[in-house]
């Protein structure tokens, strides 16, 4: 699949309302969303034909448009409609489930309040987000060089396209350095996240993992902190000062797309892939099944 572009997979994509043939879903190149990233977008996994968790990705969607001053012209249950249609139209039982939404081509300029909004929800086959070995042996970060910005300056609440800049750049500058991803800082110089998932720490049996008060609380970082719970683990939510990485014992992140990943390496420290990190694995991969495809086993 990789040697294929995005732009010629085979299916359809559900776009304002109707399936268009893959090759034909396309925006004009005077679209603001591209100009002026006026887009907001989910990542969403089907396993065994089910879409875990979404509805909680259909309302962070419409959120994420409301904070950056727009309204998705369809309910969250519309959404939740369309995404579930378009994973049975493409015949995926798991699969990659892309909704995302922006101002169109109607006006140009900073504002183009009058722009249509338009939605589109596209899906497709994805593997793992990490290399598989290299996920199982824990995957190597390098600290970025750019920072979450403060709230003040940033919608930081909202899944929108814009922020994701500085994750591309600082992504690109670790894989040409030989890591697979980078954890970045807040403008504080906090721990934050990696560049497309939540971090997780561990210590003495305990998880610690960063405030989300300047980046996504991930849809996966909100399960996981969940199912440690279900195994009796204490959570830690707080402040973790860079430092205080050379103390941790494991290390994993979390995302719709990374799952859990175990971590061996951010910069100067090292971490274990210890248990806590393979049964929490363990358990989201348990978690995300549907029971009907659990009993088929």
């Amino acid at each position: 699949m990789a040697a294929v572009p995005f732009d010629q997979l085979d299916g359809d994509i559900w776009m304002n309302g109707a399936f268009v043939p893959w090759a034909d879903a396309k925006i004009h190149v005077l679209t603001h969303g591209l100009h002026y990233a006026s887009s907001v977008f989910e990542g969403e996994r089907a396993y065994g034909g089910r879409i875990f968790k979404l509805t909680e990705h259909s309302e962070r969607l419409v959120e994420s448009a409301r904070i950056l001053g727009f309204e998705i012209p369809y309910t969250v249950a519309e959404i939740d409609d369309a995404c579930n249609k378009t994973l049975v139209r493409q015949g995926f039982t798991d699969a990659y489930v892309r909704p995302v939404a922006w101002r169109g081509s109607e006006m140009m300029g900073v504002s183009a309040q009058k722009n249509r909004i338009n939605l589109a929800i596209a899906v497709w086959e994805w593997p793992s987000y990490f290399d598989p070995a290299e996920k199982l042996k824990g995957i190597r970060l390098d600290m970025a060089e750019y920072r979450r910005p403060d709230p003040a300056t940033a919608p930081s609440k909202s899944k929108a396209a814009g922020l994701y800049m500085i994750c591309t750049i600082s992504k690109h500058a670790a894989e040409a350095k030989g890591y697979a991803d980078a954890l970045m800082l807040d403008w504080r110089g906090r721990v934050a996240e990696a560049t497309g998932a939540n971090v997780f720490f561990v210590k003495d049996g305990e998880l610690h993992t960063p405030v989300p008060d300047c980046f996504l609380d991930g849809i996966t970082r909100r399960t996981v902190i969940d199912l440690a719970k279900r195994r009796g683990l204490t959570v830690n939510e707080r402040v973790i000062m860079p430092e205080e990485m050379a103390g941790f014992e494991q290390c994993f992140l979390t995302g719709t797309a990374a799952e859990v990943t175990p971590v061996s390496e951010i910069g100067p420290y090292s971490f274990a892939v210890g248990e806590i990190a393979r049964t929490l694995m363990a358990d989201y991969e348990a978690e995300v099944m549907p029971a009907t495809a659990v009993a088929a086993e």
